[in-house]
Order: structure tokens, then sequence, then C-alpha cells
């Protein structure tokens, strides 16, 4: 490689590996294997080491990709956490070693499993938890105390009053993360663990968190002036003695030799371990040794990261069926010859969608090459075009529903192709579970689990049903369930009232929201004029779109949307739009922008006044913006509105505009 091209090479590798890793570490949704990701960085390291004039200082072989999410307050760390250098080869452990005793004679080390989790820092003044904080890029964290107080393992009190600050990995557990798919439709189900561990972890709301199933393993003292230390063994023990819970794959090795033997031991017990690794650490043991040892841009001189590859087998692709999801997307799934992968017996996998499947040019009768994601979740890596006979088949995406024969739609710009059937059986939960809810028809008391038991006790299959249910029928959900059975008819029986923009967000037709189907509602008055518009009169409407008026009209053209309609109207329920007595449209013509923390409203409730007087909300700033209303940290759009001399509205500017 010439060096007109190793700089274009190494342009395109930080190009691609700075967007990876922003999939990895802020979004919590990768997009290319571990292995591929480190294989990059690996070609990148080794044409920086060989063209060191073309690297860059933002290249990530020098820093961590995590950054700082918005919401989150940044911590900074007292002590970096650091990441570590990759290798791949039992070569590569050994030139480290040489390259340990070229500065001390006698190494010992410690090799513990590298768990494939989120990593974090906790703080802990006179034994009480104070402070919990992500990795970010290492110098710099989130601020996550409240989300790390949920997680059981995570002790609030040490044993022992003392000031220390510890790294540990949160994660999710093999059987844990099994569990918690079991209960998901197939176009629901996470991906993976550590993907699942991250996005729980980095929730704003700790009660989301809450609800996962998050564990931890401690694998370092950070900082902890109250006690000395002289090696990272003696500091684990005592770690696990004042009550935390500390990696429990953790072996003493006196040499290189005992080193390798513990990599091997680790890769013969890893499937039957409940937590999913991507490798085994390597440390050296001598905390002094390391203090003289340093460390790089990124990562210590005294450790290594040895990865393990994932085991792949192939098999063969013997058909390709389609389920469907409670939110109507219909997934692929791949029928595979059973195969044993990394402990388990394969016999299927999703294949996501038609792009995933596309992308992997894969055929029905195919031999494939598949893997286990992160230990646990099955996948097709490739396809083996060289062993086609010619008698494989092309897939084909169905064009209906395969439960109840409605079409099959993908709208443009989206990878998933989902059922707009309204009284698809597959369906039905979601849309009843939606059209009850405070969005939608806002029928309080009729909450997910009082529909579920409904539809389990076979009282309601669609969402019509609703409107037949008897007192008798919802008191024997609960005990003395009397009193709550007379108010959730009453609120059922108050619904019928609702304005038609409700019912139309009720409907959960595609690309239509609350804010849509107030625009509709007040452009046609009744159920039956919008029912009837064609496509090219929605396109007319400010804010409806093409897609939006194509989703309208192929939703109102189905025969189960027609029969719920004429079921909701037997029923009582009200098809009009509603006026409001006194119509105030003091900011008709107006165009709003939110930004920032708002003190006394959510956004949702400040849209909703703008709109009730007349006025519209948008989601960005330009010079047709009327207003931007700026809360506590508001952010790049009120700059630009300043920029553009638009008129900032303070909170109490706004109270006193409605007022």
């Amino acid at each position: 490689m010439n060096k007109e091209q190793a700089k274009e090479r190494i342009s395109e590798l930080n190009r691609l590996t700075q967007y990876y890793a922003k999939k990895y570490y802020d979004d919590d949704n990768p997009e290319i294997t571990d292995f591929e990701y480190d294989m990059l960085m690996v070609e990148l390291r080794n044409l920086e080491k060989e063209f060191p004039e073309f690297s860059s200082k933002d290249s990530l072989t020098k820093k961590v990709g995590g950054t700082v999410k918005q919401g989150f307050s940044k911590v900074e760390h007292e002590v970096p956490l650091q990441s570590l250098q990759d290798v791949f080869s039992i070569a590569e452990v050994e030139e480290f070693d040489t390259r340990m005793h070229k500065t001390a004679e006698n190494i010992s080390y410690v090799v513990e499993t590298k768990i494939d989790g989120l990593s974090v820092s906790l703080e802990y003044k006179k034994g009480k938890f104070v402070r919990g904080a992500t990795r970010g890029n290492g110098l710099i964290g989130e601020d996550v105390t409240n989300n790390l107080k949920t997680i059981k393992n995570i002790p609030k009190e040490l044993k022992e009053p003392i000031d220390i600050t510890v790294r540990g990995e949160v994660f999710i557990g093999k059987d844990a993360f099994q569990k918690l798919n079991e209960n998901l439709d197939e176009d629901e189900k996470f991906a993976n663990a550590r993907n699942l561990a991250a996005g729980s972890l980095r929730q704003l709301d700790s009660t989301i968190t809450a609800t996962r199933p998050l564990d931890i393993f401690i694998f370092n003292v950070q900082k902890c002036e109250s006690k000395a230390f002289t090696s990272h063994y003696e500091s684990l023990e005592y770690l696990k003695e004042i009550g935390f819970n500390v990696n429990p794959v953790l072996i003493y090795c006196k040499n290189i030799e005992e080193v390798e033997n513990a990599i091997n031991s680790i890769a013969k017990k890893r499937e039957k371990l409940n937590f999913g690794i991507d490798g085994a650490v390597i440390k050296i043991d001598d905390l002094k040794l390391r203090e003289e040892l340093g460390t790089n841009f990124k990562s210590p001189k005294w450790a290594i990261a040895y990865k393990y590859p994932p085991e792949q087998k192939e098999t063969t692709l013997k058909d390709i069926i389609c389920q469907v999801g409670r939110t109507g997307v219909i997934t692929p799934m791949a029928i595979l010859e059973p195969v044993v992968v990394a402990g388990s017996t394969i016999s299927k996998t999703t294949l996501h969608n038609e792009d995933f499947i596309k992308e992997k040019d894969l055929k029905i009768g195919d031999r494939v090459i598949i893997q286990k994601a992160g230990d646990v979740i099955p996948e097709v890596v490739k396809a083996l075009p060289k062993k086609r006979t010619g008698e494989e088949k092309e897939f084909v995406m169905p064009t209906v529903c395969p439960i109840c024969g409605a079409p099959a739609i993908r709208t443009s710009g989206q990878v998933a192709t989902k059922c707009i059937g309204i009284e698809c059986p597959a369906r039905n939960l979601r849309n009843i579970v939606h059209f009850a809810s405070k969005e939608g028809m806002n029928i309080e008391g009729l909450g997910d689990k009082i529909i579920e038991q409904l539809m389990e006790q076979g009282l309601i299959n669609n969402i019509a049903d609703i409107y037949s249910l008897k007192k008798e029928d919802i008191a024997s959900l609960k005990k003395d369930g009397q009193k709550f059975a007379e108010n959730l008819v009453n609120a059922i029986e108050k619904s019928k009232s609702n304005s038609l923009d409700k019912l139309i967000t009720a409907l959960g037709i595609e690309q239509v929201g609350a804010k849509s189907a107030k625009i509709l509602a007040k452009k046609f008055k009744t159920m039956d004029k919008l029912s009837n518009a064609s496509s090219a009169t929605l396109t007319f409407i400010d804010d409806i779109g093409e897609i939006t008026a194509n989703s309208i009209q192929e939703f109102f053209m189905q025969d189960q949307t027609k029969d719920l309609l004429k079921k909701l109207k037997s029923a009582g329920v009200n098809m009009k739009q509603i006026e409001d007595e006194k119509s105030d449209e003091r900011f008709l013509g107006k165009t709003f922008v939110l930004t920032g923390a708002l003190e006394n409203y959510t956004r949702d409730e400040a849209s909703e006044i703008i709109e009730k007087f007349g006025g519209k909300v948008s989601g960005s700033v330009s010079k047709k913006t009327s207003y931007v209303l700026a809360g506590e940290d508001a952010g790049s759009k009120l700059t630009k509105a300043k920029t553009l001399g638009i008129t900032i509205l303070t909170e109490q500017d706004f109270k006193d505009m409605i007022n």
C-alpha cells in the first residue's frame, strides 16, 4: 500500500470506527458484530503504526468512543476509566509478556473474564453509596446514580465505613435475558443482553431501569486513600469481604504458561457461565509495577484483553416463514437444519426484515454460517453461494398478512412490513390497549393488565367488544370488584362522547398521531367524510404528506376498518368533531418551537394549549417561527432563534399570553 492509499484508508477507517462506536456506545444499537468492529480497529492501529504521519488525534485508537447522553449530568472521573488493548492470538499474549519482562523479572498475573456489558464507577463515602457514573469517554461520564440504585447487587452501604471508588461492569445474565425475551414477540425481542443492559442503565426514567434484571460484577479499585493494597488479587478479595459482588472468575497465574492455561480453561467453561463474555483480561498483579509501567493514550500498558472469536457453524436454511407481532410487524424467520452452536441446539432464528435478507443474499435451501450474537441470540452471518445447487428459491415478502389476510404494507423510509388490519388476531391486544389509552379514548381503569385478563377469559376479542362489557363481567376480575366494575363501565360510557379527533387517534392509523388527528377532525368534521377522502384530497391539508395520506386512505379502504367503525357507531360512539362553544384563536397563524425543560408544563401540555388557541408547534426553528418558548438548559434551538431575531418567550411570558 502506498502513502496515498494509506492516507485514504486511514481516513475511511476513522469515519467507520467513529460511526460504529457511536451506534455501540451512545445509541446502544450496534450495526456490526464486536468481532467486525475489532478487526476495523486492528487494521487502523496497524496502518497508523506504519504511517504515523496520517494518524489523527481524534482516532479511536487514542480514546474511548462514548459521549454523555443529553439529559444526564456530567461526572468527571478522578481516575480515568480506560479501555484495554485487544489481542486475538496466543502469540500476541506472549509478546505482551515479553514486553512486561523488559521492566521486571518475576511477574505474576490475574486472568479474569471480560464481561460483555457497560462499564461504571461507584463512589462510596464513609461506606455509603453516593454516586455512580458510566464510563462515557473515559474522562467524563453520565451520572446514573438513581438507576444504579435499582440494581440489587450494588450495596447501598458497605461493611466498613471507608471512602472508596470501584469500577464494575453492569450486565444482564443469560437466563434473565432469555426469560425477558420469552414474553415478547419476535419483532419486539431484544437483540442481545449487552445492548439491553446499556440501554436500561441509560434510561432517563429510573422506574424503567428498575423493571430490567440488571446485575453487576466489580473488577477494580479505582481509588481508596484509607487502605493500601500491594496486589490486584488482594484488593478484589477485600472488596468481596466488604460486600461487593466481585467478578467470580479470578485466576492467579505465576507465569505466562499459567496465563495461557487460564485462557483455555475459560474458553472451555464459557458456555456454562450465566453471563456473556467476549474475552479474557490479563492484568499484572503487582500494583507498584503497574504504576511503574504507566499508561498509553487510552489504555494501561500493564493489561490486555484476549478476544475469543465467536463460534460459527454451517447448516442449511430449510425455509423462511413469517410471523406477525403484536405491533403488526411481519418478521421473516429462518427455519434451519438443527445444529449445536455455543452449547445450544439452534433450529430457527429471526431474519429481521426484507432488507436483511437481501443484504445477506439469502435463498431458501442455502448453506449458511450461523453464530450466537453475544453468546445468546443465534444469527445468520452469511450465505455460501459457492455451495448452491441451483434448486435454491428466492424469498418474497408477503403482500398480505399471513394471519388475517389484510394488506401487508412497507411504508417508504421504513424497514418493517406491517399488517394494517385493525381486527387482526395477532394485533388485537396492542390495538385494544392503544384504543383505551390516555392518548386514545382515555378509558380510565382499562389498562394493559385488565385488558389481558378480559381477553384471557374471552370477554373481549376486539376493540368493539369494549362497549359490550357488563358490570358482572368486570367485577369477576377482582376480589370485591363491584366498585371497580361500576367505575370502569362509567368510563367506557363516557368515552362514547369523545370528540372525533380522540377516536381517530385511538384507531392507531400508521403515521397519524394526536396532532394529525386534530387536523383531520377539524378539516372533515365527521368520520364518514374522512373515511371516504382520497389520498389526493388529503395531501392538500397542511402537515399531511403523501406517505401519511396514502396510509390513511389504505386504512379506511379495509373491510376490517369498515366493520369496526360500523360496530362502534352501533354502540353509540360519537363520530363527529365537537367544536368548542367559544372558539379562541389568539395564536392563529403563529408557529411555536419548544426547547429546554419547562417547570409547569410537559411538552405535550404546552403543545396542546398552543393548538387549542389555533397555533402550530414545530420541531425546528426557521424564519417562519413566530415564538420560541425556552425553558432551562435550552440549547441550539435557542441560539438559532436569537440569530434569526425571533421572539423568545420565558415560561412566565407564555403564562401571560394564555391568561
